[in-house]
């Protein structure tokens, strides 16, 4: 068993997949490489229906109920569309990668520094990242990070280029499935290796320019990030939902850029038989949409549980197991043990 009084308590790890804001603009497919222009939120003001549960009294009473549907739902909401001539949606973004996950940005146990080090070095020198960097690879060529965008397009298609550099590659990305990470080809592969090299140090960092292009019709909606209110105590004639952009143009948060990327964890327990896909690298396999955590400490497949023995030096049980709490380091954050209980 790990010795507890070994963990440091306190222990960081910044994250080593860097990707920025997505901007969102709109073209058509056949001009996508030449002409775009910035996609513009637009504020509607709507009058809705009631639709949410009533209580008993209520929905048993016709006259009540009548009374309640009446009601205007009244509602201002933020929107972004394509214009009438465009067709398809470019999303762009940049995606820094790092190397030093065999260092902790904080740590005040020189004894476990040691000890994780070495451990975090092993896996390097055995793996190099490759399992991580294939399955983050598959994840910039299939476009997941376009979310609900994705859905509904007839076609896709993904631009990687490194910065600075002649090297790039053009997915299909309606060959790659989201579904699991069995699709190889040449330019994934290339695409991989580079991300591994960058992970496992042999490259300092990489930078890389990330265009995606989606057809989804002639002045479709398309769907940039929600802003969260947390102070709603002057909500009352304020909107319902408010988007995200940058200097006015319609955008996607980077936490949800890299929650797309690192969705790559199928190696939770019952990933076989939930058919719930690959989830992103979480601690504890939190799912929130879903409100599960599928990674409970109770079966010891949680974060926490493996990396206290994968850091002091204990052989986990798979190599599934060393990726996963591998994957959590390149994803970052604070893991310090409490003196607490």
């Amino acid at each position: 068993m790990a010795k507890k009084e070994n963990v440091a308590s306190v222990l960081a790890f910044e994250k080593k997949l860097v990707p920025s804001d997505g901007f969102m603009y709109g073209t058509t497919w056949e001009g996508r490489n030449d002409t775009v222009s910035p996609l513009k939120l637009k504020e509607k003001s709507v009058r809705g229906t009631i639709s949410n549960r009533l209580k008993a009294a209520i929905k048993n009473d016709p006259l009540k109920l009548n009374a309640e549907v009446e009601k205007p739902n009244l509602q201002r909401v933020d929107s972004c569309a394509l214009a009438p001539e465009q067709d398809t949606l470019k999303l762009s973004f940049t995606l820094k990668v790092l190397s030093g996950v065999e260092q902790p940005s904080a740590c005040n146990s020189e004894v476990f520094l040691a000890s994780y080090s070495a451990a975090a070095k092993g896996y390097i020198e055995e793996k190099g990242f490759t399992e991580l960097a294939r399955r983050y690879a598959t994840n910039i060529a299939s476009g997941r990070f376009l979310w609900r965008n994705r859905v509904g397009s007839e076609k896709l298609e993904v631009h990687v280029k490194v910065s600075n550099s002649d090297e790039a590659w053009v997915f299909d990305s309606t060959a790659f499935s989201t579904r699991n990470f069995d699709a190889s080809t040449t330019e994934l592969e290339a695409l991989a290796a580079k991300i591994a090299d960058a992970l496992s140090g042999k490259t300092s960092f990489l930078l890389l320019e990330i265009n995606a292009f989606a057809q989804i019709g002639k002045a479709q909606d398309v769907y940039p990030s929600e802003e969260l209110v947390l102070d709603k105590g002057n909500s009352k004639g304020g909107k319902s939902k408010i988007l995200y952009h940058i200097n006015d143009v319609a955008g996607m948060h980077s936490q949800k850029v890299g929650n797309a990327l690192r969705t790559i964890d199928t190696w939770y327990p019952d990933f076989e038989t939930l058919n719930v896909g690959p989830i992103a690298i979480e601690p504890y396999g939190a799912v929130t949409n879903l409100g599960k955590a599928y990674r409970n400490p109770k079966v010891k497949a949680d974060f926490f549980t493996l990396f206290d023995k994968f850091a002091q030096g204990e052989k986990l049980e798979s190599q599934e197991e060393e990726h996963y709490v591998m994957g959590v380091l390149v994803r970052g954050g604070v893991f310090g043990e409490s003196g607490k209980e």
